[in-house]
């Protein structure tokens, strides 16, 4: 399907969530946190989410908070219910994830399930890549959507783009490579 002639081009900041019409591009850059995509293929209105954690751990006050995956997860609610639509009707899409410092001994986790990082986020994993994983999976099902793809973990950044007018999204993995350098500290003359 061609881009539409009057496309917007939405780049998604770290907790940031966006939900448009045919209309719509939305990007994103991740590393550890996660990007959850949804998309309606009959109604070609869908969003994305960039969340950092996966819960505050306390009840909140005021407004929701794009950075917690559970947040953002009421986000999309929202918008699919006033566009009269289901969650079981959309195409789920996940991304991110990813192990940033395996240097440190950050490998991923098997302790992990997806119920204990969403009920246990003060203690579940001290990783947060994991968690942010494994939640991803425990609200999709909670909440009744199918998954369609995914690319979750391993190691380094992801580049992401989705188009709202076909459903498509685009990733570019950048593995990490290796240790990080060692910052050497100078004077400034």
């Amino acid at each position: 399907m061609l881009k539409p002639e009057h496309a917007i081009d939405i780049f998604l900041q770290p907790g940031d969530f966006y939900f448009g019409d045919r209309d719509t591009r939305i990007r994103t850059l991740l590393g550890s946190c996660v990007s959850i995509v949804c998309w309606h293929p009959k109604k070609l209105i869908g969003g994305m989410c960039h969340y950092m954690l996966p819960t505050r751990g306390l009840r909140r006050s005021g407004e929701l908070d794009g950075k917690y995956a559970d947040e953002a997860m009421e986000l999309f609610l929202r918008e699919i219910y006033a566009a009269n639509t289901m969650p079981s009707e959309y195409q789920v899409k996940l991304f991110g994830g990813g192990n940033m410092f395996p240097q440190a001994g950050n490998a991923n986790c098997p302790r992990c399930t997806p119920e204990a990082a969403y009920s246990r986020p003060d203690g579940a994993c001290p990783k947060v890549h994991c968690r942010n994983r494994q939640v991803a999976y425990y609200l999709v099902q909670k909440y009744g959507f199918a998954i369609h793809a995914e690319h979750l973990g391993g190691l380094g950044h992801r580049q992401l783009l989705f188009d709202v007018w076909s459903g498509y999204a685009w990733m570019k993995h950048v593995p990490a490579k290796g240790p990080l350098a060692t910052l050497v500290e100078g004077t400034v003359a």
